[in-house]
């Protein structure tokens, strides 16, 4: 077993057994085992007086049990936090833009250039259906993209000097017009009463709606939006019903109807755009919401639902791990899922300081060195908005 995980319970698990997916039909103890050998590096001899790096296989490991008291399916990852190649991405359903896609495609298309991928988790809740598919529902920045701003309920980020968070997040976030009057915003997500920002996250363009989008090109820069920052920007057209092309060059600040009265800067006025938050997450390049909190300080937090058993995702840390947590659900003879008060005593099992909840039911699927580890429980993966990929980066290193 890894080093840091608790030795699996080997009760009886009561009823049929289902079949592991392609690729994880080995017993836990054997799988952990391969899954060792199969990362172990090769080693050789040092030639500085520089400590060596600790092995991958002592930094990032994979288990699995099978508890007869609920019954659950447990399945999870530990990272070591000093293995600073060891690094969390955010991806998006669409790649580099909103959409829809299952967790191993999201997984498998990490860019090569950022490393390879080890491990994932599905991400936060999310639009499921219509025009605006993809679109999550809290916080996510992704390579320091602001792409969706936070919802009412707590979310995961890293801050600039590394260490994780997991807090509720207020956005700010305006539209400046040139006599300082500021109007709160949204951004990519579907209109309601107030002005959304779309970016070239949205996509290649906006949806066909009624009201006016304000065509935007950046004073210096790309369109891409970052958290914390007021950005000018120079209005270069105006289009009616939406449909308005994005790209790297420009993004759209759409009024709905509601707000088509009001006067806007002549073309070629200036606009600004204030990506403001509570707290001030300036320099954060990775966020996911979910929510809600399960531990903070080691112990439990209000919890919502707390009864409900259903497949749970979740992430949590303490100072030398961090853990993403899977268990399956809806499967009553196999696994029967878990309660948020369930799910915090796990990560309190695993000594963990902190946890964060994330989607779950269909959502909940964890990948691991290529392959899906669990058992979704709609019989395969659900197409799902982002994901949590852990990447070990391409890095010199002589162990």
């Amino acid at each position: 077993m890894m080093p840091g995980f608790p030795a699996p319970v080997r009760g009886p698990v009561s009823g049929s057994v289902r079949r592991a997916p392609t690729g994880f039909r080995l017993p836990g103890i054997v799988l952990a085992a391969a899954l060792l050998l199969s990362l172990s590096p090769g080693v050789r001899a040092e030639t500085t007086n520089t400590p060596p790096r600790a092995r991958l296989s002592d930094s990032f490991g994979y288990s699995q049990e099978n508890r007869s008291e609920g019954p659950w399916a447990i399945r999870r990852v530990r990272v070591r936090r000093s293995r600073t190649d060891l690094t969390f991405h955010v991806r998006l359903g669409g790649g580099s833009h909103l959409g829809l896609a299952t967790l191993s495609a999201q997984a498998t298309g990490t860019p090569k250039s950022q490393g390879r991928p080890l491990a994932a988790v599905n991400g936060d809740y999310f639009v499921r259906d219509g025009a605006f598919a993809g679109d999550p529902e809290g916080l996510c920045i992704t390579e320091g993209a602001l792409v969706s701003l936070p919802s009412e309920k707590s979310c995961f980020w890293i801050a600039p000097d590394g260490s994780p968070r997991c807090t509720n997040v207020i956005s700010l976030m305006a539209v400046v017009w040139p006599d300082g009057t500021r109007i709160p915003a949204g951004l990519n997500e579907a209109p309601g009463d107030r002005p959304v920002v779309f970016t070239p996250e949205f996509g290649d363009a906006t949806r066909r709606m009624s009201g006016r989008d304000l065509v935007l090109v950046p004073e210096q820069g790309t369109a891409s939006l970052a958290v914390g920052e007021v950005r000018g920007f120079r209005l270069v057209a105006v289009h009616e019903g939406g449909g308005t092309p994005l790209s790297a060059t420009n993004l759209v600040v759409h009024l709905p109807e509601s707000l088509s009265s009001r006067s806007i800067p002549p073309v070629g006025g200036s606009v600004g755009i204030d990506t403001a938050t509570l707290p001030d997450l300036r320099g954060v390049k990775t966020a996911l919401g979910g929510g809600p909190a399960l531990l903070r300080g080691g112990l439990p937090t209000q919890l919502q639902a707390g009864e409900v058993r259903h497949p749970r995702t979740a992430i949590g840390w303490n100072q030398d791990d961090f853990f993403l947590l899977q268990v399956d659900g809806r499967q009553p003879s196999v696994s029967v899922g878990m309660s948020f008060a369930e799910l915090a005593r796990c990560f309190q099992e695993l000594g963990c300081t902190d946890a964060l909840n994330l989607d779950g039911g269909g959502s909940s699927t964890l990948w691991v060195q290529g392959q899906v580890a669990n058992n979704p429980c709609e019989g395969g993966e659900r197409p799902m908005a982002n994901s949590l990929v852990l990447v070990l980066e391409n890095r010199a290193d002589p162990n």
